[in-house]
């Protein structure tokens, strides 16, 4: 594989061709399994030699933590929320994506920018707006896409919480006033969105209402043939 791809264009300073190693995203809602696979993957890619780096949203040095009191206050217009996730994103892949990729490592995103169109598109965002917004965001060499009912979302999100998240429950959209209704309507449109995207980003979707152990396997067998495609060192 001769360098990398972006969407439109690559940010300033930035050879493509410089960069190896391979970009493998997980996406999928909250509960259904990313972290907890991205871990196992990173582990089980560190066991065969590959160095690994791992990126996902809100981990930015530099604004996660004025991003997470933003949303705690929730005074920001859906624009400013967008913009600061975007500066989230771009920091990352500037600081931490692009420098792993040249350094030959293999880059496990937990979610990448697809959530954040997903999640802005059902608040009114512009599509092509958003488009453009992440026109200098890199093509990963895969985007597997964790697709789970809502039965068992419902299921695994009050086994692992306490409580329903705000935002991942879509109170701020005013679907419903009980937040058990409001959860299943916004987890439905956010399933909705994800398959538009899917179609248009050519997500590869992975069965996620198994058990733990034959997703893991199932990951395994798809993100080897990715290396073996495409990763040089």
């Amino acid at each position: 594989m001769n360098g990398k791809t972006f969407f439109v264009a690559p940010p300033p300073g930035t050879d493509p061709a410089k960069l190896a190693g391979a970009l493998i995203v997980i996406e999928g809602p909250d509960s259904s399994g990313r972290t907890t696979h991205i871990s196992l993957l990173a582990e089980w890619l560190g066991e065969r030699g590959y160095p690994v780096e791992q990126m996902g949203l809100k981990r930015s040095a530099l604004v996660a933590q004025a991003l997470d009191a933003a949303k705690g206050r929730n005074v920001l217009s859906m624009r400013t929320m967008s913009l600061f996730y975007a500066t989230d994103f771009y920091d990352q892949l500037e600081n931490r994506i692009i420098p792993a990729l040249r350094a030959g490592s293999v880059v496990l995103a937990d979610r990448y920018f697809f959530t954040l169109m997903a999640r802005d598109s059902l608040r009114g965002g512009n599509s092509q707006w958003l488009e453009s917004l992440y026109s200098m965001a890199l093509v990963p060499d895969a985007v597997f896409y964790l697709s789970i009912s809502a039965r068992t979302l419902v299921e695994r999100t009050l086994a692992s919480h306490a409580h329903l998240d705000y935002w991942e429950s879509g109170m701020d959209l005013g679907l419903s006033k009980d937040w058990f209704t409001s959860f299943n309507r916004y987890q439905r449109k956010m399933r909705m969105e994800f398959q538009r995207l899917g179609k248009q980003y050519e997500f590869d979707v992975v069965n996620a209402n198994r058990s733990i152990e034959a997703i893991q396997r199932d990951l395994r067998v798809r993100v080897e043939a990715v290396l073996e495609k495409g990763y040089q060192t």
